[in-house]
């Protein structure tokens, strides 16, 4: 089930795999960082985190 109304009991049985790609992306990340670990490879991302106040764990720019 992809969407519901629990007030007007109403459910739609489709399931949108557009939904289910974040998923696959979020397990990845939790099992290995490799998500993380390609996108703080980017040198604009790394100025931006610290720009915006969040300290270094070992990122390098």
């Amino acid at each position: 089930m992809d969407a519901f109304h629990p007030a007007a009991n109403w459910y739609d049985n489709d399931v949108l795999g557009i939904d289910q790609g974040i998923s696959v992306l979020m397990a990845e990340n939790l099992r290995s960082e490799l998500v993380w670990k390609h996108f703080m490879h980017n040198k604009e991302i790394l100025q931006a985190m610290q720009r915006t106040g969040f300290h270094s764990r070992g990122w390098h720019i």
